[in-house]
Parts: structure tokens; sequence; C-alpha cells
């Protein structure tokens, strides 16, 4: 088969493996320079083909002279064009991949597309009741948008029904896209906006309301799901401290989980707002729960307890991405040993930490270093009950082993080590 008539960048020798295994990244040292230098005034996510350094045909992306990542890879089959019948079928079978590992009936809000994951590099779409929130985060994905948008009305349609889809929302308002050249971007793109109070939602039997307009990322923190589970299955009788609480995914889980007090901190008042409204909205569920919500800094509120002496039965750690980039890495490990550290010395004996790490750039192996460093300062022997991860919905692609970037510990704090 003869190459069509496109843009091509041709790769250096011996770099063409990568592409072979099906990674989706191409960086800008694995390209030949005669060739990048010559796309330098190509237009941003402009469709590619790929070629190893004697010509042969490997792949088709898109392609940024902006990133370091110069392309990520659509499709290895050199038939198939990247038009709209591309997304479509490619939407349509990362929403196939949703079936069967969650129970529709009382679960009403999920990732639908996670990126690399789904064969859709920089791309995420979740389902927040009858809405569809869009996240674009690079230059490639912005060219297409339109595209995009059309066939996820189908794909919805197909896999919910006519009646689901009450608008599509864009939070493309992450910093990431600057590395891009993109500025951030909100916006309704389809269909109604989200109301203002925002949209109730069910995960597990358990109820949330996502403020879809002004939350973190695209309003929740879908790759928790399968951890509040398992927080709630831990919780019966237990005084709970949820730190980094954001929301409320933890409280409400520890709380139908039959938790006898929970007490709810985040640095963000509005969240703590939000994080007791779906408390409440549980509350028939969790009638005897005493809640609390406390505003700090979560450091400063675990010192303090420390030393005042509180103790909890369950406490869980849920922080914010420490490590931005590789420079970050050591400074990100101790705070991880840190928090960690205070955690389990308020922890009574035999009670349960759930200790997790969203930096993509901290690996399991040296996370499990970091909490065994800390259980050593703090005198505690721990037990490692199970690992934790990020739920179903965010599933892991084998040939991009960068995506696994959630990991957790559910830990048992057996008391002093004496």
């Amino acid at each position: 088969m003869s190459i069509p008539k496109r843009l091509q960048i041709k790769l250096k020798p011996g770099k063409e493996k990568p592409v072979l295994n099906r990674h989706p990244w191409i960086f800008s040292g694995a390209i030949d320079k005669k060739s990048d230098d010559a796309l330098k005034d190509s237009d941003a996510g402009a469709i590619m083909d790929v070629l190893d350094h004697s010509g042969k045909w490997l792949a088709r992306g898109y392609f940024n002279y902006q990133s370091q990542i110069r392309c990520r890879v659509l499709g290895w089959d050199q038939g198939v064009e990247i038009d709209v019948a591309f997304w479509e079928a490619r939407l349509d079978q990362a929403f196939q991949a949703r079936r069967g590992i969650f129970d529709p009936k009382n679960t009403t809000g999920c990732r639908m597309v996670h990126a690399e994951a789904d064969l859709l590099p920089g791309l995420i779409v979740d389902r927040i009741g009858n809405y569809l929130v869009l996240q674009i985060l690079t230059a490639g994905m912005a060219r297409a948008r339109n595209a995009i948008v059309e066939a996820l009305v189908r794909v919805t349609a197909k896999h919910f029904g006519n009646d689901m889809l009450a608008g599509i929302y864009e939070r493309s308002d992450e910093a990431v896209r600057a590395k891009e050249g993109l500025s951030q971007t909100m916006g309704v793109v389809w269909g109604n906006p989200p109301p203002e109070e925002g949209v109730v939602i069910q995960e597990n039997g358990m109820n949330f309301r996502v403020d879809i307009l002004r939350g973190h990322k695209t309003g929740f923190y879908f790759d928790q799901r399968d951890n509040r589970q398992a927080v709630r299955e831990i919780s019966g009788g237990a005084a709970v401290l949820n730190t980094f609480s954001y929301t409320g995914g933890f409280s409400v889980a520890s709380a139908l989980g039959g938790a006898k007090s929970v007490l709810s901190v985040d640095v963000s008042g509005p969240a703590l707002a939000l994080c007791q409204e779906n408390v409440e909205l549980n509350r028939a569920s969790s009638r005897d729960l005493h809640h609390e919500i406390m505003e700090g800094d979560v450091f400063e509120v675990l010192r303090k307890f420390r030393d005042d002496g509180r103790m909890f039965d369950v406490v869980v750690l849920d922080p914010p991405k420490f490590a931005q980039s590789a420079a970050h890495v050591d400074r990100a490990c101790r705070g991880y040993k840190d928090i960690n550290r205070l955690a389990m010395q308020i922890i009574n004996p035999g009670g349960f930490l759930a200790t997790f790490s969203c930096s993509g750039l901290i690996s399991a192996d040296l996370f499990q270093k970091v909490v065994f460093s800390a259980s050593i300062e703090a005198q505690r022997h721990v037990h490692l009950v199970r690992h934790l991860s990020q739920a179903t919905c965010h599933p892991i692609l084998f040939s991009f082993p960068e995506g696994n970037y959630l990991k957790g510990f559910l830990c048992r704090v057996l008391g002093e080590n004496k």
C-alpha cells in the first residue's frame, strides 16, 4: 500500500521500538533532527504519519512542535483515516469497555474516556448524571473538538438512549494545556448548561452532589470509586478522620459503612460545605452518624491531633499531587512520609490507614518504601492489608504504564513497635 501524501515525521535509527510496542508517545529526542526542523511551522495538532529511519510506515498520530511529546499516536493501521467515523468508533469502544464493571442501576457517574488508556490521548470524558464533562488537554484533540462532540452525542444515544444526555460541558481549564500552546477554556459545547446548584449522582448507592461548573478537574474524583467502597467496608463503629476530604467521598462512604463519627478536614471552605451537604444527602442511611467539618492545613491539623492525643480508628490520606515534575519527587516523598507518620501516631491500635498518592512520578514501590519509612519513624508495627489502585473506569493500558498513576495501601496499624 502506498503512503498517502500527508505530513510525515521520521524517527532516528533504533527509535521505532516503543512505537512498534504500541506506546502512544513520541518524544522530540526520538525524531530525526532534519525531519523535526522541517515541521517547525506545521499546524499544532496536525495529523501526520510516523516513519522509521528507512522510511517504513509505523503509525499515524497528531504532531505539536511546541510540546516535548512531539507526536501522540492514534492508530497503527495505515488504512484508517482520522475522521468523524474514527472518533465515533474509538468513543464507542471506550463506552463499551465500561459495561459490566459496575451496576448502572446504582452508579450514574463514572469516567467514560480515559485518554491514552482508551487510545484517545489527551481526551477525558466523564459522565455526571445526564451530563458529559469533556476535558481536552492537547492541541490534537482541540483541533478535532467539533468532530469529537458530534461523535459523543451519537455514541451516548447508542449506549444510554436518546433522552439521557442533557448537555456536554467542557472543562479544559488545566494548566498543562500551556505546554501545548493552548489557553484554558470552559463552557457548553452541546445542549444545556449544567445547573448552578450541581448535579446529584449515585455511586454504589451513595448520593453525591457534583459541582460541574466550579469543582476540581471535571467536578468529581471517579478514580477513587472502588477505594471508597473499601473504606466503607472497614468503617463499622469507627471514629473516622478523612483528610484532604474535598467534597466528602470517603466521608459518605464511611457514614454508610456504619461509622460512629466522621471528621472531614480540608483547606477549602466551599468544598467542606458541599461535603456536609453530601453527608446530609445520605442521612437517611446514616441517622446515628456524628459528622464534623474542619477547615485547615492537614499537616498542621495532624500535628495538633498528635500533640493533643486525639485518636481515631480509621484515617484516610488522599492528598493532591505532590510531585508535579521529576524535580519535585524528593520533596514529595518527604511530604508523604510526614503525613503518614503523623497519621499512624493518631490511630488506635488495630485501626486502619488508607493512604494514597496520585503522583504519577511516584511508583508503587517507592510509595511503599515511603510508607514503610513513616512506620519506622512513627514507631508502629503496620500490616499492608490491601493494595489499592484507580477505579475500573480508569483502566491501565499495558503498553502505557504511565497511566498507572493512583496507588494506595490499606494498612492496619497494630501498635507501638516495642
